[in-house]
């Protein structure tokens, strides 16, 4: 059995931003790396790709809503065109960074709002897929698990892999619990590593309201924009592998 553990990247700006991203680096197997709309900027772009490169480990793009002020986490309403646009112009942008800096991006996974409605609208996410799909069929399409944007990813015969958060409480219908209501996201580390677990090996999560729901878990998401990230991607790292989970990118092998 074996598990990939992901986690946002690049959502600093500049070199004075970038060393809690390398504290995780050494304990996850993918980077999904802040395009610049919702976070980041090209250096940082670079620098974190560059960094994935040396740590040996997937490396993706992480496009969002251009809405910088609100972390992505807001909902923007855009036509099909500008959102297909959207998703070309960031990946691309780091798909070409990756391949200047010697490297080979793997997979695009959606930020924040725009990854959440994407969740639970076909049309949107059909949009993505068909839009990662046209700037490279290999790409991987990274969506939450049960997801509408793994059903589209399903029909256009694109790569995916379905995400978990251990950190964050789930709804019935195994979408998040929005972060302005109250738990929706978890803090205590071991209640979050023992969630991860049941995850990967009984493939369900208990809901908010104590309900049991299936879940495919191929990726694990960790978020990096927390002091406390490296320690506890250290912690779950090792104690999926004490478990016999072996920790390998889904992009090798």
């Amino acid at each position: 059995m074996h598990i990939d553990i992901n986690c946002d990247l690049g959502e600093g700006c500049g070199p004075d931003d970038t060393s809690a991203d390398e504290a995780v680096m050494p304990f996850i197997t993918s980077a999904n790396i802040a395009c610049g709309f919702h976070a980041g900027d090209p250096l940082t772009i670079e620098m974190s790709v560059k960094s994935a490169i040396r740590h040996g480990i997937g490396i993706g793009a992480h496009p969002g809503y251009p809405d910088r002020e609100g972390f992505g986490r807001r909902p923007v309403t855009m036509s099909n065109e500008e959102l297909r646009a959207l998703i070309l112009y960031q990946a691309g942008a780091v798909k070409g960074i990756t391949e200047a800096a010697g490297g080979k991006m793997h997979h695009v996974k959606p930020h924040g709002a725009l990854y959440n409605a994407a969740a639970t609208d076909y049309e949107m996410a059909t949009v993505i897929a068909r839009a990662v799909q046209d700037l490279d069929k290999t790409l991987i399409l990274v969506g939450l698990s049960g997801s509408e944007l793994i059903r589209a990813s399903r029909d256009a015969g694109l790569p995916c892999v379905s995400e978990v958060f251990a950190d964050r409480a789930y709804n019935d219908d195994g979408t998040l619990v929005s972060r302005s209501i109250s738990g929706a996201v978890l803090h205590d580390t071991a209640t979050v590593i023992e969630r991860a677990v049941r995850m990967i090996t009984e493939k369900t999560v208990l809901s908010i309201t104590g309900k049991i729901i299936p879940i495919e878990a191929d990726t694990v998401c960790i978020h990096g924009d927390n002091e406390m990230a490296a320690a506890f991607a250290k912690n779950l790292a090792e104690t999926l592998k004490i478990r016999g989970i072996e920790l390998k990118y889904y992009g090798k092998g």
